[in-house]
């Protein structure tokens, strides 16, 4: 095949017949076919080489800093994954969910401060999130993928850290008919219960009519994956929690003393440790359609419809301890940092869970594009979206939720923690049986709970565009963009909670509702293998597993007195109707003006962009939700929220408005043919989460002590601003080879931080450490036993404290409960500083090239994991880089890939964690794939995948290391396929 070097013409055509005409997915395209050579030979290189030359020429040719991703040919995206993409360009990272990339971080800035467009149109989040997840597009009919890192005027606003634009294929920008359709048989080495080989097929057809005046496309893609998630996790860390008198026999603390023999310095305690294995089946199918009439050659009229139905249904057994709110601790081992990585603890329980959950991800948009070429100096481009995204975590027509059974005993002498070898704690009981190990006719029940909690985005949105030519002055400006656009979000979203049901808590009353016949023993010999600790050595190692089915059934049937004769599903009488509600609504006016300038300095060419944006957002909040009454202790380890019943509805809505000017400038010096140099200076903004916005107050439903928390909305938060400099320096010495290097500098303004304040209600009271709490514990120590929640629990019923159902109600003279209540507020700017390099080499005519790059960013956004003090991190934050080597020659290309993330900051708050909101960490991953293609004949090509060839385990921690919060465990995934196409 023959290769030539694009001069300018050539570089213009191959770039717009990349980009095509239709929607914004212009903003790279400069000039119109008409304008150019017709004698001129477009000669198309496909395949790895043909990509990554499109992909340069995009880059070199676009002001300011900015990277694409090319298909490789019709149909054939260099990954199969949209986010898998993404993280081979400087910069950008991904997140993963269920081991498959998801979302995307560019320069530290996690998916929140980044906005994904499809063809120019803003896209809905799932549920009360802007993040548009990658993992439910196909990628067969997507034929570029552009990331602008810099501020521009003609961008729509959204992404601080970048804006990627996912452009598809349209028919009239390559006419006539052409088609590629593949075929994939799949292989996750996890799967155990579900089928070892799963489908995937897609393909896409475009043709054009009269004389390619008409065009129309399809694509569409069907994904079947089944695999198993193993994993262990910590819900939360709580610091400084009480402990016994110092013990050197038992107890070891390193931490430094003061002059009183004090310990200096916080400690820390795990809030419980579980383990468990998720069975996951996940189904998707894609599907868009496209039509275009160009009635002439001024006009193009472009209709498209996009569809998403994604399902993933879970399976999942886990068991493991509950440690409460840190009490109870008879001895314990710290390190120096205070984090305790042996604990022996009394009270509490263990329990083997079974759950249940089918979510579906259900996202339309259908969109009008009119492209209209007025004159030879006015061109116009009106665009209409509407868009939205459901999520519905019930869709399991029987259960319509999601459906979670406890079963285990408290029943126990103490509970031992150990994280003092390996990578994955240990965590057993030693039962009251004398042994390590729980017999199935010593379980119980302890309760059953359901959550139904759908959720809906919508984008609806007009833009209108024009460019105008200048042909008739004589000043150095070819081009004048302008535009204004109009967007209309909103958000909402249901929560409904059956409660706690079949229990709550172990009663050795209850007659044998689960026969020792129900319940399987395993040992962990294959659990979490990967790891230290993991496997065999694990403690406890077995486990116990049950039948969703059936535990609820007899569950639910001995409630109804109606042993085995119940429905297996919770009716839909069990839930107490919509515990929340919540909608936002946002809308956006937008006006922009862009100009270009072009002149030489010296004997050097020049270009200028510079331009202004200007927004007006106006947000209305509106929160329905339920009036609490009181808490009532109903078992041991659980405590309840009740409500007023039959009361109307607590409706709450709130306003907020602003705005935001965004000016920008984009400058570019080609101090050689092959070597250009970059300054790119703007502002760009990102606006609150979604969830932020709504405004309102809730409490938990479930508030143990030490997780006595709520919520707060804010819809008057400010967007973040982000005042950005780019320095570039890219030298493009050969076809499809280039070096760079980039120096960027961040300052963010109006910083988001979760502010957690002490709040107390009138009427609602505190058993805890009530006077009758107090009491009950002065009752058991008299006695000599050491005073756990259950015994506590146990006295204070036997002093007569309980009502007719034997929970435990709050009276007037118990102390009011303190809530931590958390609310978003903006605060003090941020600033991030980095640096990018790239290189790109095609080694000759061999057929060998390669493409390596890596950023280093830092900044005064990280968390102070010795300060206990409430705090407004970057999450995402964290070097990254990206190897991809590849041979393609005489029909054979061979591509293996490495992508690594170094240590992140996840998010802040656990789960169970103090009220200080401590952190989430997430360790380095580091992952390799390979690629291998065919071509048995230039229409058919066979290929093998590999993912994860390193079987990379994914980990996280708190404040330090030590502070383990999870580990999993997934596995190599292979695709054998084939792939038949004619372009």
């Amino acid at each position: 095949m023959n290769y030539t070097t694009f001069n300018k013409n050539r570089l213009a055509i191959a770039v717009g017949l990349l980009l095509g005409t239709a929607g914004q997915a212009a903003f790279a395209q400069e000039g119109n076919e008409s304008d150019q050579d017709p004698s001129v030979e477009v000669i198309e290189v496909q395949g790895i080489r043909g990509s990554l030359i499109r992909a340069m020429d995009i880059k070199r040719s676009t002001p300011g800093v900015m990277d694409a991703i090319s298909a490789e040919e019709m149909g054939k995206f260099p990954d199969s994954n949209l986010a898998e993409s993404l993280q081979r360009i400087t910069g950008v990272s991904v997140s993963r969910a269920n081991g498959e990339g998801s979302e995307i971080t560019v320069r530290g800035f996690g998916p929140g401060f980044n906005l994904i467009t499809l063809n120019g149109r803003q896209m809905p989040g799932t549920g009360f999130t802007r993040s548009y997840s990658l993992q439910h597009l196909s990628s067969e009919g997507v034929s570029a993928l552009e990331v602008y890192k810099t501020a521009k005027a003609e961008l729509p606003s959204g992404g601080l850290g970048a804006t990627v634009n996912i452009v598809t294929s349209k028919p009239l920008q390559q006419p006539g008919q052409r088609y590629s359709f593949m075929a994939k048989a799949l292989h996750d080495t996890s799967v155990v219960e579900g089928d070892d080989v799963t489908p995937e097929i897609a393909g896409i057809y475009s043709n054009t009519f009269n004389d390619d005046k008409l065009g129309f496309a399809v694509s569409f893609s069907h994904y079947q994956r089944d695999f198993q998630r193993q994993q262990a996790n910590i819900q939360g860390w709580q610091a400084n929690v009480d402990l016994p008198e110092y013990n050197e026999s038992t107890m070891i603390d390193p931490r430094a003393v003061d002059d009183e023999g004090n310990r200096i310095g916080n400690y820390f305690f795990p809030k419980d440790m579980n383990y468990g294995i998720d069975n996951v089946e996940n189904d998707r199918t894609n599907a868009q359609l496209t039509f275009q009439y160009a009635p002439n050659d001024d006009i193009t009229m472009t209709l498209d419809y996009t569809m998403t139905n994604a399902i993933v249904g879970l399976e999942s057994v886990g068991w493991g301890i509950w440690n409460e709110f840190g009490g109870n601790i008879n001895g314990y081992e710290l390190d120096e940092n205070g984090t305790a990585i042996y604990a022996d603890i009394g009270g509490n329980d263990g329990s083997f869970t079974a759950f249940r959950e089918t979510t579906e991800v259900d996202a339309r948009s259908i969109g009008l594009n009119i492209d209209w070429q007025v004159t030879d100096d006015l061109k116009f481009n009106i665009d209409y979206h509407d868009s939205s995204n459901e999520i519905d975590n019930g869709a399991d027509d029987g259960m319509g939720s999601n459906g979670q059974i406890i079963l285990g005993s408290d029943k126990l002498i103490t509970k031992i923690y150990d994280y003092r070898d390996g990578e994955v704690p240990s965590a057993f009981i030693r039962w009251q049986n004398g042994t390590n190990e729980l017999m199935p006719s010593e379980i119980d029940s302890n309760f059953s709970q359901f959550i139904h909690s759908p959720g809906e985005s919508n984008v609806e949105q007009l833009q209108f565009d024009g460019e105008w030519y200048n042909s008739k002055f004589d000043i150095p400006m070819p081009l004048v963009k302008f535009g204004f656009a109009r967007t209309e979000q909103t958000m909402y979203g249901t929560n409904a909670w059956s409660g706690l049901r079949g229990g709550p808590g172990f009663n050795p009353s209850f007659p044998e509702i689960f026969p020792d016949s129900m319940f399987t023993r395993y040992d962990t010999g294959s659990f979490l293998d990967e790891f230290a600790g993991g496997g065999a050595d694990l403690m406890p190692n077995y486990y116990y597993t049950y039948d969703f089915d059936e535990a609820v059934a007899r569950q639910m049937a001995y409630l109804t007195e109606d042993i085995m004769g119940g429905d297996a599903y919770v009716p839909d009488a069990y839930f107490n109707g919509i515990t929340g509600e919540s909608e936002v609504e946002e809308v956006t006016n937008s006006i922009y003006v862009q100009t270009e300038w072009e002149f030489d300095i010296g004997d050097y060419p020049a270009q200028l962009i510079a331009g202004a944006r200007y927004e007006e957002t106006d947000v209305t909040s509106t929160v329905r939700q339920r009036v609490e009454q009181q808490v009532n202790w109903v078992a041991a380890s659980e405590w309840i929220m009740q409500y007023e019943e039959g009361g109307t509805a607590n409706y709450l809505t709130q306003e907020g408005s602003h705005d935001v000017f965004l000016p920008s400038i984009d400058f570019r010096l080609d101090v050689t043919d092959e070597l250009q140099a970059r300054v790119s200076w703007g502002k760009t903004m990102s606006r609150a989460p979604l969830g932020f916005l709504a405004g309102g107050r809730a409490l938990s439903g479930s508030p143990k002590p030490g997780s006595r928390t709520g919520s707060q909305g804010n819809p008057n938060l400010l967007p973040f601003e982000s005042t950005n400099l780019d320095v570039a320096l890219e030298y493009y010495y050969g076809e499809a080879s280039y070096a760079s290097i980039v120096w960027f500098k961040k300052d963010v303004d109006n910083f988001i931080q979760t502010t957690i304040t002490e709040t107390t209600i009138d009427g609602l009271y505190d058993i805890y450490n009530g006077p009758r709490y107090q009491q009950a514990i002065a009752d058991i120590e008299a006695r000599g036993e050491q005073a756990t929640s259950t015994a506590i629990f146990d006295q204070m019923l036997a002093n007569g404290h309980g009502n007719a159902d034997g929970q435990i109600e709050p009276n007037s003279n118990d102390p009011l409960i303190v809530w931590n209540v958390s609310q978003p507020n903006n605060t003090d700017a941020k600033s991030v500083d980095g640096v990018e390099v790239a290189l790109q080499h095609m080694i000759g005519e061999t057929g060998f090239g390669f493409n390596v790059n890596a950023t280093f960013v830092n900044g005064d956004v990280e968390f102070d994991v010795d300060s206990l003090t409430q705090q407004a991190p970057l999450t995402g934050l964290g070097d990254s880089a990206n190897l991809q080597a590849f041979y393609e020659k005489d029909g054979l290309s061979v591509k293996v890939t490495y992508a690594w993330r170094d240590d992140y900051l996840l998010g802040v708050g656990q789960a169970q964690g103090s009220a200080d909101a401590p952190p989430q960490f997430f360790k380095d991953y580091g992952q390799v794939d390979m690629s291998i293609n065919y071509d048995i004949n230039e229409n058919l090509t066979v290929f093998l995948d590999a993912l994860n060839l390193n079987n990379e385990t994914e980990q996280g921690y708190g404040r330090y290391e030590e502070q383990f919060l999870f580990a999993r465990q997934y596995g190599t995934r292979y695709a054998l396929g084939v792939r038949y196409g004619f372009n």
